[in-house]
């Protein structure tokens, strides 16, 4: 169990690293730049890959190396919860309505409407909020992991 919690420590803590580059630098106010968010996808899978390899040394079948990747999964993706919640609520108190004032610059380029942009802005809105923002993060760090976990266990157990 130390090298899952281990391996979940490393991976949440490297994807709250990530999420503090993507402040600090402002990165996250650019429309393309932006989307080096998703580097965090590549984090989990090195991060997931050093811990599979570290629990298949300890004998684990393929469902147990699974299951170990979940839980590495869901204890990360707590460390996750909280570090996007400081995140977005502690560090960067404005950064859903930087966000939105972004998004409403980069629709009035694109030409639509004040409708339009209203509408598509109104729909974004919902899902701008520290708590929404931080359990997408939680699910999707599971979903990612148990994904992960089915691929990578299948080469990195002992046989």
């Amino acid at each position: 169990m130390k090298s899952i919690l281990t391996t979940a420590l490393v991976l949440g803590l490297s994807c709250m690293a990530w999420q503090l580059v993507m402040g600090l630098t402002g990165w996250y106010l650019h429309p393309v730049l932006l989307n080096l968010f998703w580097i965090v996808i590549l984090i989990q899978i090195g991060v997931m890959v050093w811990g599979l390899r570290i629990t298949a040394g300890e004998g684990r079948t393929y469902g147990k190396q699974v299951a170990a990747g979940v839980l590495m999964s869901v204890f990360g993706g707590i460390v996750i919860f909280f570090g996007s919640l400081l995140f977005t609520t502690v560090l960067f108190p404005h950064y859903f309505e930087d966000i939105r004032r972004v998004t409403e610059e980069v629709l009035k380029a694109k030409g639509l409407s004040p409708d339009s942009i209203k509408s598509q802005m109104d729909l974004q809105a919902t899902a701008q909020t520290p708590l929404v923002s931080a359990l997408s993060g939680f699910i999707g760090t599971i979903v990612t992991g148990l994904i992960i976990s089915l691929v990578v266990a299948a080469f990195v157990r002992k046989k």
